[in-house]
């Protein structure tokens, strides 16, 4: 998603109890209800400035909505702690079926119910994925379950999906927020539901929705408090029984939350300057804040609109791609809180490589003359970097145009387009030569890094497309149900990227995560899945 979005013949890939049994603490046969833990009676509070608009799963699609979403609502599959391949949820079991995978069945696990005491069937979960096709939320993760022609509930223990290619990472979707299950007789079939009035099955439900006015002028929540669902049957357990989400409009704004005990605890989202003066800080035992830092699954891109006039020539993008210092970037202006990245596919997904590396090696002007000179470019080359958000707000742009300019073969413009959604209809429009986007994964598979970002125009509309990738690479590694095999096909991929710059990778982030001495868990709810698990969290 922006910081703002197929399984296959070989051998039939099955998801069931045993594999729960044996890959995480609690098996089939250790599914609860309510709370226990520790810390049970006890309240915490998270800050956050990843500010969001819709929570309706239907229409959520960004870091902010899909915070409370994983904890809210159950979906047929979830991810474990520190695990990358989907397990049962609300399904005792799923599986792809015959040899040609498009036929993907799941039995569900009996006695779930809603919040409310609704029970969750079968007819949900159909209900659920053919409302949000048929809501198609612009902005929502629709996109995600295009593969899925129809889905049928033959009982009310049995979903079937059916699908119009093979699609190996049908799990993972479901296994993300896109998968909440909703309940039908409280959501409505063709719009959106209030963000007060959401009901899910998840282990907490949700109490209150306070509201704010954004710098745009948009309303956004600003204060959602959860308490534990008491009907939640899962495997999660809860080392709290209240837990409350507060965002705010800016970095500064969170730390200054932080700093007056306003909120126990941040997620990913402080200044980078901050979060690295709160690292060190705490390593050398000053203060009472802890920092719980892990890998991070955030990345940030620089997109070239290919069918602009400067943009759109590719000794343009590779000059670019030989020119930018990656190091300095995450040193001078990130204080070393993210580090450099040289593949569209981050570290710690599988197939990733350092395609942009091995191509272009270390920033080398003289190399980046001679790419524009062959292919007669004008010097120097008049180029417009257009910016929204970002962590390190403007020094982020202005470190690029500096790195550029020193070769003496840019001249940079730099424009801010605060208001977000402009930002993108911008994009979408094609009114700008290039421009920084952030890109969260939606599922730690390496397909969410490809196909959202660089098949027909990707999320960012930037118009590139190579036939290769879309009808050849992209197809064949949709039908590898072992993801490991398909790290072959995902390595040519990043190849063709990298020779083609529709994107410039620049950074991946490392999750610095900041909290009050007495808050414990949250080193164990940081890893590749970016699920933060609110149970996990207590008081000492």
């Amino acid at each position: 998603m922006t910081s703002a979005i197929r399984r296959a013949p070989g051998r039939t890939a099955v998801v069931g109890c045993a594999l729960l049994v044996a890959t995480a603490t609690a098996g089939c046969s250790s599914v609860q209800s309510a709370v226990s833990g520790s810390g049970g009676s006890s309240s915490i509070t998270m800050g956050t400035a990843n500010v969001t608009s819709v929570l309706d799963p239907a229409g959520a699609y960004d870091r902010g909505s899909w915070l409370i979403l994983n904890n809210t609502f159950q979906s047929l599959l979830s991810f474990p702690v520190g695990g990358t391949s989907p397990l049962p949820d609300a399904a005792q079991s799923c599986q792809f079926t015959g040899s040609d995978a498009m036929t993907y069945e799941c039995t569900m696990r009996s006695g779930l119910t809603f919040s409310n005491g609704d029970a969750l069937t079968a007819q949900d979960v159909v209900f659920s994925v053919n409302r949000m096709k048929a809501i198609k939320d612009a902005g929502g993760p629709s996109v995600l379950f295009e593969t899925i022609k129809s889905v049928e509930a033959p009982s009310d223990s049995e979903v079937v999906f059916h699908l119009t290619q093979p699609d190996a990472v049908l799990p993972d979707k479901l296994a993300s927020a896109a998968g909440s299950i909703v309940d039908h007789s409280v959501f409505p079939a063709d719009k959106e539901l209030p963000n007060d009035k959401l009901i899910g099955s998840g282990p907490y439900k949700i109490d209150s929705v306070e509201t704010m006015t954004t710098p745009a002028g948009a309303k956004a929540p600003s204060k959602i408090v959860l308490s534990a669902n008491s009907r939640y049957k899962g495997a999660q357990k809860l080392d709290n029984s209240k837990f409350t989400v507060r965002y705010f409009n800016t970095p500064g704004d969170l730390k200054t939350a932080l700093d007056s005990s306003a909120v126990d605890l941040t997620d990913n989202s402080l200044d980078p300057n901050v979060s690295a003066q709160l690292a060190a800080d705490d390593q050398s035992g000053k203060g009472d804040i802890k920092v719980a830092q892990g890998v991070g699954g955030d990345t940030r891109f620089l997109v070239f609109n290919t069918k602009d006039q400067t943009a759109g020539q590719l000794a343009v993008r590779q000059a670019v791609a030989q020119l930018v210092d990656r190091d300095a970037l995450a040193r001078d202006v990130y204080a070393g809180t993210v580090q450099p990245l040289y593949s569209v596919v981050p570290q710690g997904f599988g197939g990733h490589t350092t395609a942009f590396f091995d191509k272009y090696g270390t920033p080398d002007a003289a190399k980046a003359k001679a790419i524009l000179t062959a292919a007669k470019v004008q010097l120097p080359v008049k180029l417009q970097l257009t910016w929204s958000q970002a962590q390190a707000q403007g020094a982020e742009s202005a470190e690029l145009k500096k790195q550029l300019e020193a070769s003496g073969l840019f001249q940079v413009t730099v424009q801010q387009v605060a208001d977000w959604t402009g930002f993108q209809k911008g994009w979408t429009d094609g009114s700008y030569q290039a421009y920084t986007v952030g890109w969260t994964a939606d599922y730690p598979d390496p397909d969410d890094f490809v196909v959202p970002l660089v098949v027909d125009g990707g999320a960012f509309h930037n118009n590139y497309d190579n036939p290769q990738i879309t009808q050849n690479l992209v197809p064949q590694s949709l039908k590898q149900a072992d993801r490991s095999a398909a790290a072959a096909t995902y390595s040519t991929i990043q190849g063709i990227v990298a020779n083609d710059v529709p994107l410039l990778p620049l950074f991946q982030s490392k999750a610095f995560y900041a909290a009050r001495n007495n808050i414990t868990g949250i080193e164990g709810t940081i890893d590749q899945t970016g699920v933060f698990r609110f149970g996990d969290i207590g008081h000492s």
